[in-house]
């Protein structure tokens, strides 16, 4: 089992921290001046109309979503001056009328919960999601510069509903791998039913700037980066760090093919010593920012998911609507589908590592991990004890 957090070397912390992308020649003029204006004239009318006729289907998908918004936002229960947010009404949170968004964000590595938590925050009413916004760095871990700068700065463009200056991010996304956006519940339904815009940064960034709510998941950035975020005020973000035993991370990247070529996702020593540096980083931050910085960890999560949840709304600001229990009551009580599926008996997923990871490899990642281990309040398995867990299971 895991520990109690007072367990921790490091009590008073530990506890601070829970509580918290040729022209025509000259002679053709002359002899056939009418043909070349023909031509040059129909060019241009075409050109013309089919900008003209993508700007008129951007519009209505804007007019269009505008309505789904405020449908979704009849009687929500605005914080109005709950969490410290002066928020009562929906201009208030919408870029294009001149609000701000409640932005949200959970920051984590690859197979710590975060696709779950994800899509509890997703639940939300109209919320527009950023899943992973940094998949186009590749299987890497972001923890100073010249990548750091790269990536807050695409963080922040994103944030902002600004596309325009993201087309590595756009060209990955469009050129194979559909996930950069599948995962924005009401971006991707538009994208499905009128895929010549999806994928233009002047419909994106309208459309982004709609949404009352954002919300964020990174698996590439580590703590130490991502405080230049909650340093700008004028964001607003709410982070939380998700952190899960090394021994349950690494037995489930064991199932991902793109996983065991990269040091910054197989090695337990990296992933053990960015546990280490998130730590430390999360016991600075928690005192620096203790209304927009908090930590949860995933085993926490899935043994009790209504009270974590609830309490991670809280410090969201964000209501525990309806849709949100519907999600919990749907995805929490039994396995349905392969690896990546968000549909969980979730108080069994944390813990295959226990029948899925031979002893040697428990104790191969237990040897490099155990400051990380000690430090989160993960206690050290021995071999009887994982054999009396197997016989009494």
């Amino acid at each position: 089992m895991i520990s109690m957090v007072s367990r921790c070397k490091d009590v008073k912390t530990t506890q601070l921290l829970w509580s918290g992308w040729p022209g025509p020649v000259l002679s053709d003029v002359e002899i056939r001046p009418r043909i070349v204006k023909i031509q040059e004239s129909v060019t241009a009318y075409v050109r013309g109309a089919s900008d003209n006729a993508t700007n008129i289907e951007i519009q209505e998908v804007l007019d269009q979503q505008r309505k789904v918004i405020e449908r979704e936002m009849q009687n929500y229960e605005y914080p109005n001056g709950k969490y410290g947010l002066n928020i009562s009404k929906l201009e208030d949170l919408v870029m294009e009328k001149g609000g701000t968004p409640m932005r949200s964000i959970i920051l984590t590595s690859w197979r710590s919960g975060s696709t779950f938590l994800g899509d509890v925050v997703n639940a939300h009413p109209a919320n527009f999601y950023h899943y992973e916004p940094l998949l186009d760095f590749g299987i890497v871990q972001i923890r100073e510069p010249p990548l750091a700068d790269e990536a807050l700065t695409n963080i922040e463009s994103l944030l902002n509903c600004n596309f325009h200056n993201l087309d590595r991010y756009l060209e990955y996304g469009k050129t194979g791998h559909p996930w950069v956006f599948n995962h924005n519940t009401h971006l991707w339904r538009q994208c499905q039913i009128h895929k010549k815009i999806c994928w233009e940064p002047r419909f994106i960034s309208k459309f982004c700037q709609l949404f009352p709510f954002q919300s964020m998941k990174l698996v590439r950035l580590r703590l130490n980066v991502a405080e230049n975020l909650l340093a700008q005020k004028r964001l607003g973000i709410r982070l939380i760090l998700l952190v899960r035993d090394p021994r349950g991370i690494l037995q489930s990247r064991k199932h991902r093919e793109w996983c065991p070529t990269s040091p910054d996702c197989s090695d337990p020593a990296l992933v053990c010593a960015d546990m280490v540096s998130d730590f430390n980083a999360a016991a600075r931050l928690i005192k620096k920012y203790p209304h927009s910085f908090r930590v949860v960890r995933y085993e926490d999560l899935s043994v009790e998911p209504y009270k974590y949840v609830k309490d991670l709304y809280a410090f969201y600001g964000l209501d525990f609507h309806a849709n949100v229990k519907r999600f919990l009551d749907t995805h929490t009580k039994s396995d349905v589908g392969g690896v990546s599926s968000t549909f969980r008996n979730s108080k069994v997923a944390p813990f295959h590592w226990r029948t899925d990871l031979d002893f040697e490899e428990v104790d191969e990642i237990q040897r490099v991990c155990e400051s990380a281990m000690r430090l989160w309040g993960y206690v050290i398995a021995n071999y009887k004890r994982i054999e009396y867990r197997e016989k009494e299971a």
